[in-house]
C-alpha cells in the first residue's frame, strides 16, 4: 500500500477514463454509491499527478486505484476489496473477496482483466484505448 500526501475529503477512484470497460464498471460503482461517498478521476485528468505524484503512470496503466481520506493506497484487487466494504450494496461480495488467503487469487483474476480489458471491451474510434508497450 501507497500512502500519499494528499488526503482528498473523500475516498478518490483512479481509473482509466480512455478504457470502455473502465469507464462502464465507474459507472456501476457510481450507481452503488448511493451515499455518493465516492470522488472518480480519470488517471488522464491533469490533476491526478500533481496531487498523487507517488502513483506512477505505469502503475495507474495497470490497475485502479482507491486513494482514501487518509492518503492510502490501494491498487486493483486490493482497491475492489476496499469498496466492497464501503459499498452496502456490494457487501455481500465482500464476503467473498475477504476468505482468508484468497487475496492472491483476486490480484491475479484482476491482472488478467485489466490486461485484457481493451479485448473485453473493444477499442476506441479514437485509438486511445491500447496499453503502453
Amino acid at each position: 500500500m501507497i500512502t500519499t500526501a494528499t488526503r482528498p475529503p473523500r475516498d478518490t477512484v483512479i481509473y482509466d477514463g480512455h478504457c470502455r470497460f473502465c469507464r462502464s464498471q465507474i459507472a456501476v460503482l457510481r450507481r452503488l454509491d448511493l451515499g455518493g461517498s465516492l470522488e472518480f478521476v480519470s488517471q488522464h485528468d491533469p490533476s491526478v499527478p500533481r496531487d498523487y505524484p507517488e502513483l506512477s503512470a505505469d502503475d495507474l496503466h495497470a490497475q485502479m486505484f482507491v486513494i482514501d481520506r487518509a492518503g492510502r493506497a490501494r491498487g486493483g484487487a486490493e482497491a475492489v476489496r476496499y469498496l466492497s466494504r464501503r459499498l452496502p450494496l456490494l457487501w455481500p461480495l465482500a464476503v467473498l473477496l475477504h476468505v482468508p488467503g484468497s487475496l492472491p487469487v483476486w490480484s491475479a483474476a484482476y491482472r488478467f482483466v485489466a490486461r485484457h480489458r481493451f479485448r473485453i471491451a473493444g477499442s476506441c474510434d479514437d485509438g486511445t484505448c491500447r496499453l503502453p508497450p
